[in-house]
């Protein structure tokens, strides 16, 4: 055998034993202490995931009771009472976001109020989009279109036509003439 390979198998096992051996060296207290400062990171992941969730289901609701309070579903006498509600609740959550935010060092938002905070994220959900005033005026115009009063019936299969029809929706026979049979 090669005095190199000799070597290499030599450094190759007082590798593998200094890794095996490794706990033992690092002392009792190393590997609790690591497992700790995860479990604590996880823990705060958590808290912050559940309430982000608990935010994003506040601005839901307060959006849905905005809209049913505007068709009419909701009694007035309770609306303000379930909206103040859902507005505290919302705000809670808020302050205890930034709370987080603070702890983990990062800057707080600044300059709105958590309620305003909360009122300016309800007006963002609860708006349309720009594009759905144009998109509801070219449905309307459509169906009136489409209203145009029946000039008749097909020859054909007796369903009515209106009066923009040059064939029938059914079988496809032009509206003005019957057809043959065959």
């Amino acid at each position: 055998m090669d005095i190199g390979s000799i070597l290499l198998i030599l450094s190759l096992a007082l590798l593998v034993g200094l890794f095996v051996s490794r706990p033992f060296l690092e002392g009792p207290g190393a590997q609790p202490r690591a497992q700790e400062e995860t479990a604590q990171e996880h823990a705060e992941d958590h808290r912050r995931s559940a309430l982000l969730a608990e935010r994003d289901r506040i601005l839901r609701s307060l959006s849905d009771l905005d809209f049913d309070q505007a068709l009419g579903k909701v009694p007035a006498e309770d609306y303000p009472t379930q909206r103040a509600e859902l507005v505290t609740a919302g705000a809670a959550v808020l302050r205890q976001l930034d709370e987080l935010v603070v702890a983990g060092s990062s800057a707080a938002p600044a300059g709105l109020s958590a309620e305003e905070r909360l009122e300016a994220a309800v007006g963002t959900v609860a708006r349309p989009a720009a594009g759905d005033a144009d998109l509801e005026a070219l449905v309307a115009s459509r169906r009136r279109e489409r209203q145009g009063k029946t000039a008749g019936f097909c020859p054909h299969c007796g369903r009515p036509l209106r009066s923009s029809d040059r064939f029938c929706p059914r079988c496809g026979a032009p509206a003005g003439t019957p057809s043959q049979p065959a």
